[in-house]
């Protein structure tokens, strides 16, 4: 991972929160691999329900944990875990929205779509924000390994979700879409 502050500047968070449609009509929703919480404090100030947050690494849930705490948030859990080894441990059909941001590119992508379709009630959303592949990018992985928006539409397809939103360009070095279950 980068820096923090270099992090953060890849991402108009604000704006990605409005094109991703999380707001204050989102009920529960996950987040595989919270990194330094740079969607995490937002989303958990502007949804309903509880954050489920998760990440692989100690040293990020960490410094997660202390924005929490400075900002008296009392809706995110966080929890070290392997969701692809693991699952998030979530009940079936018991969440609202899963976001998969900058997780893709991993060996086994299938295994993110299995355990976010399990969890999501019907009708719930996945959205999924990635590293675009058509341009250079001052960080994310290499280029060949990074989904491309027809790929992950097959993949949804694949796994029987609806297309909510068709892929469209966050500026300046993602992409997204959003499907439905």
């Amino acid at each position: 991972m980068p820096t923090e502050d270099m992090w953060a500047s890849f991402f108009n968070v604000e704006q990605i929160l409005s094109d991703f449609e999380i707001n204050s009509d989102t009920l529960d929703l996950v987040e595989v691999g919270c990194g330094y919480g740079t969607f995490t404090i937002p989303v958990a100030k502007k949804i309903k329900g509880k954050l489920y947050a998760f990440d692989i690494e100690k040293v990020m849930l960490d410094v997660v944990h202390q924005k929490i705490l400075a900002s008296n948030l009392h809706k995110v859990i966080l929890e070290l875990r392997d969701v692809l080894t693991q699952t998030t441990g979530l009940p079936d059909n018991s969440i609202d929205y899963v976001m998969l941001f900058n997780i893709l590119h991993h060996e086994s992508p299938d295994d993110f779509f299995t355990e976010a379709i399990r969890v999501l009630k019907p009708s719930g959303k996945v959205g999924i924000l990635h590293w675009r592949s058509d341009i250079e990018t001052p960080r994310g992985p290499h280029l060949s390994i990074r989904p491309k928006p027809e790929q992950i539409l097959h993949r949804g397809k694949k796994h029987k979700l609806m297309v909510h939103k068709m892929p469209f360009i966050v500026e300046p070095f993602h992409y997204g879409l959003v499907f439905s279950k």
